[in-house]
């Protein structure tokens, strides 16, 4: 079997949590000859949140988008995009920032905000508020993975982050993300 040309696709998935519902979105792509690349998934407040990459023969790319038009009628909202980029690494250095601190509105602004001034570029980001031990109201908890150019200061982005800890309580490590 001779391959044509294969594309790209980004899926992002939006709708109420249920069982099968990941099946559903696997079915209509092994289907069309997908294959699944990479996804992030996971249930907020009772919705189910997700973005998934595919790889799809160009000639089976709008059969597989009407086929995933059609799971929206199960109440998800599905956006499919075309991924113009190639495959190619990024040979952007990475670093790993764990925070934890007291939990209050604006914190987040605040960090992305430093991570914004250097020049980092949030790769991938986890957050979540949880229950401080022994009654000590809300924690804020959030692990990011960032690009970093080459002439980014680590030291200065630290400096930054302390700063907010300072005012904030907030625990960060910065380290060199391993692959």
């Amino acid at each position: 079997m001779v391959m044509g040309m294969r594309m790209t696709l980004v899926m992002t998935i939006i709708g109420p949590d249920r069982t099968g519902l990941v099946d559903a979105l696997a079915r209509p792509i092994a289907e069309h000859n997908g294959n699944w690349l990479e996804s992030r998934m996971c249930r907020l407040g009772g919705q189910f949140a997700g973005i998934v990459r595919v790889e799809v023969e160009s000639s089976d790319a709008d059969a597989l988008r009407d086929a995933i038009d059609a799971i929206k009628i199960e109440g998800l909202q599905i956006t499919v995009q075309s991924d113009p980029s190639t495959s190619d690494p990024i040979s952007a250095s990475m670093v790993s920032v764990e925070l934890v601190g007291q939990d209050r509105p604006g914190l987040l602004r605040e960090i992305t905000g430093v991570f914004a001034r250097h020049s980092l570029n949030v790769e991938e980001l986890t957050s979540e508020c949880a229950e401080a031990p022994l009654g000590g109201g809300k924690l804020f908890k959030a692990n990011a993975t960032l690009s970093i150019p080459e002439q980014a200061d680590l030291d200065a982005v630290g400096d930054d982050l302390e700063k907010i800890a300072a005012d904030l309580l907030v625990d960060i490590r910065v380290a060199p993300e391993t692959v």
